[in-house]
C-alpha cells in the first residue's frame, strides 16, 4: 500500500491545482507550475531515499 501512496498524492495535488485553476480566475497553474517544479523533484529524491532504505 506504501508504493502507491507517492502516485497517489501526486494526482491529488495535480487534480486540486488543475481545479484551482478552473474556480479561481487569478489562478494560473501554469506560472504557479514553472514556479514549483524542483519541489516534485526534491519530493521524488527523497521518496525514493526513503524507498531503498
Amino acid at each position: 500500500m506504501k508504493n502507491n501512496l507517492f502516485p497517489a498524492l501526486i494526482l491529488i495535488v495535480l487534480g486540486a491545482l488543475l481545479l484551482a485553476d478552473n474556480l479561481i480566475p487569478e489562478f494560473r497553474i501554469w506560472s504557479t507550475l514553472i514556479k514549483w517544479w524542483p519541489l516534485a523533484l526534491i519530493a521524488l529524491g527523497v521518496s525514493l531515499l526513503f524507498k531503498k532504505g
